[in-house]
């Protein structure tokens, strides 16, 4: 019974599908859609650091943003491509705590960022005059601060509770990346502990940056509502809307994924719902917040006009 209960020395990834035909078609879609990521937030956080329109509380953030769509996305992506052809889809114990642990802190830190930009918007917008001493270099440092801390404690906290399980019945994860859900699938220990820790420090995480979120938006509204002229209104509010697309697609999926009941689980539903958010979602967001922001699109064009001038 000892024997059984060792730590296993790796895991079996086993992937999206086993169909031939259907994994070269989703090898080539996910390949492009990860060059997509590289390209665009790499381009997103250099373009903040180079063009000094661009230093200001909510693009210091939004290149925050582009590094930990990276970070999990990257945690995640050159992996699955790999094993789509790899004869061995293995991944050993530590490597798969590690890609874990990096998953959940970048989509910690996420999370928590998409609260602190709904905060930053209020400030700007409620109060223009005083924003940039409100929201000081020091003050956007410490906010950062304060989102990767939270980030890494909780982060270490269910890697910790993960995987201090043991695995007798198993070491093959039907999934592509090393996900709670799955692992716990083929722990034999008990998992009420961990399935409880999930709901309280990461639903609480979730209430925080969500509640955060919408208080701020209530007070974004009442101060547009102040402004006299249709055209000022809606000038204001469209400098919230790439947020607000941002915010509605990744906590909806997030809360989607890790917060419907347990009856309503499915390991064909829950690979589609983790290829959302750990490869589309990250494309998304730069798209979202260059196709819809006039600082942005002009600093591109101002970088355009350079490299062919």
């Amino acid at each position: 019974m000892m024997g059984n209960y060792s730590i296993p020395t790796e895991f079996i990834l086993l992937g999206i599908t086993n169909v031939p035909e259907v994994k070269v078609v989703l090898f080539v879609l996910f390949l492009i859609i990860y060059l997509i990521i590289l390209v665009a937030n790499l381009g997103m956080i250099i373009l903040i650091r180079i063009d000094p329109q661009l230093h200001l509380p909510m693009y210091f953030f939004l290149s925050h943003m582009s590094f930990s769509d990276l970070g999990y996305s990257t945690a995640i992506g050159p992996k699955m491509l790999v094993d789509f052809f790899a004869k061995d889809k293995s991944i050993s114990f530590i490597g798969c705590a590690l890609q874990f642990c990096v998953f959940c802190y970048f989509t910690d830190c996420e999370s928590l960022l998409l609260a602190v930009m709904a905060f930053d918007r209020y400030m700007a917008i409620s109060n223009p005059l005083l924003y940039t001493v409100n929201i000081s270099s020091r003050v956007c440092y410490l906010l950062m601060a304060g989102v990767y801390m939270v980030a890494m404690v909780d982060a270490l906290l269910h890697t910790t509770l993960t995987f201090t399980l043991s695995f007798c019945r198993s070491n093959e994860i039907n999934h592509f990346f090393c996900d709670v859900p799955p692992l716990l699938l083929i722990s034999c220990s008990d998992t009420y502990v961990n399935e409880l820790i999930i709901f309280i420090v990461f639903g609480f995480i979730e209430m925080v940056s969500i509640s955060v979120v919408l208080i701020s938006y209530c007070y974004i509204v009442l101060s547009v509502f102040k402004i006299r002229s249709s055209e000022g209104r809606w000038k204001t509010f469209s400098t919230c809307s790439s947020h607000l697309t941002a915010v509605t697609i990744f906590q909806g999926t997030l809360l989607f994924m890790y917060f419907r009941p347990s009856s309503a689980y499915s390991l064909d539903q829950d690979k589609m719902t983790s290829l959302f958010y750990t490869l589309v979602i990250p494309m998304l967001n730069p798209l979202i917040y260059s196709l819809r922001n006039k600082d942005v699109k002009g600093a591109l064009g101002k970088l355009k006009n350079n490299i062919y001038s």
